[in-house]
């Protein structure tokens, strides 16, 4: 059966490699050109040759390389999103095996996703069929939504007791903006479930607690809600808040969610607007689908305020996207100036 061409592109979306091997590149090209569904535009051999491409030529993704003679893929990474002029980048190299530390790096610098390559002579199988499928899945990232005002637009509120952050594709790079943009002096809670495999959350964790420049760490079951640390979801479970006679502890829960995501960001919002209400401030950042939308939801109907992050500065609007449409964004503002926001209505008797 033919595949079905994408309805929003008069020709297929383009696609650059960058790979220093010249069987990677021939391999690659093969397996995009087989899919049917997608044009190879070019492929070079460095970062380079990639950045003098991209100066004559649009693409819609980048296939990068990490490990290249010269300037690697990560160090190139920053100017070759400038110079894609909007191209999603997906890195494909080895050295972004489950857990690995370059994975979350290239993450935090703006990549779109990962994927593991394999040794050249395992090339054949499920690579070709898995590299379409991502390629796919970042040009129809974005969901149409018809944006609308919220019913009660209004500025978020001042007087909240604790942050959560959602977010997913591309969510990592906006994080690293939003927290750079919080001194360290905030003392609120910041809770953030993003969408990754359990064996990358230690190294996000780490990452997080640099960017933040306060302790960060994995929840665990049980575990306290406490001032002037940051609690991520673990990969296995999603994260919820309940109040205690003495505070807020953390419980984990593998229950299914509407999304299907694992972990996922509606069980935190919605416990948020339970144990806090009023008093919460509820962050949605880039990300793929729809999860969040109905925690962001009862987050605003129990009073507390939504702040998401503006198309432009999304790897995929999707996430944000779905709480704009549902009429309970407080805020669209790029992460940075989320950031700031978060800094400006931090509350000094905490």
């Amino acid at each position: 059966m033919a595949s079905k061409p994408f309805p929003d592109f008069e020709a297929p979306p383009s696609v650059l490699i960058v790979d220093d091997s010249v069987v990677a590149r021939a391999v690659i090209s093969r397996a995009i050109d087989g899919g049917g569904r997608f044009l190879v535009a070019g492929a070079v051999q460095d970062a380079k040759a990639a950045l003098a491409f991209l100066a004559r030529h649009r693409v819609d993704v980048i296939l990068l390389d990490i490990e290249m003679p010269g300037v690697d893929g990560l160090t190139a990474l920053p100017d070759l999103i400038a110079a894609g002029q909007g191209a999603r980048v997906l890195i494909v190299s080895s050295a972004c095996a489950d857990g690995a530390a370059s994975t979350i790096q290239a993450l935090a610098l703006g990549a779109a996703d990962t994927l593991v390559k394999p040794e050249v002579g395992a090339f054949a199988g499920r690579f070709g069929d898995q590299l379409n499928e991502r390629l796919v899945r970042l040009v129809e990232a974005d969901e149409v939504v018809a944006p609308r005002t919220p019913a009660a637009a209004s500025a978020p509120g001042n007087d909240y007791d604790i942050v959560a952050i959602g977010a997913s594709t591309g969510g990592i790079h906006a994080l690293s903006q939003l927290l750079r943009a919080i001194p360290a002096e905030f003392r609120l809670p910041i809770l953030i479930t993003q969408h990754l495999p359990e064996s990358f959350m230690p190294y996000f964790a780490a990452q997080v607690a640099v960017l933040a420049n306060r302790p960060c760490e994995v929840a665990e079951d049980r575990v306290r809600v406490r001032p002037g640390r940051i609690l991520i979801a673990p990969g296995r479970a999603h994260m919820r808040c309940v109040a205690m006679g003495d505070g807020v502890v953390i419980r984990l829960s593998t229950t299914a969610s509407v999304s299907g995501c694992l972990p996922s960001v509606d069980p935190m919002l919605q416990s948020v607007a339970e144990v806090y209400g009023a008093r919460a401030l509820g962050v949605m950042l880039s990300g793929m689908g729809r999860d969040g939308a109905i925690g962001a939801g009862q987050l605003s109907a129990a009073g507390g305020s939504v702040v998401v992050q503006d198309r432009a500065s999304s790897v995929v609007w999707g996430m944000p996207g779905a709480v704009v449409s549902g009429g309970v964004a407080d805020a669209i503002l790029p992460p940075d100036e989320i950031g700031q926001l978060i800094a400006r209505r931090r509350r000094p008797s905490c």
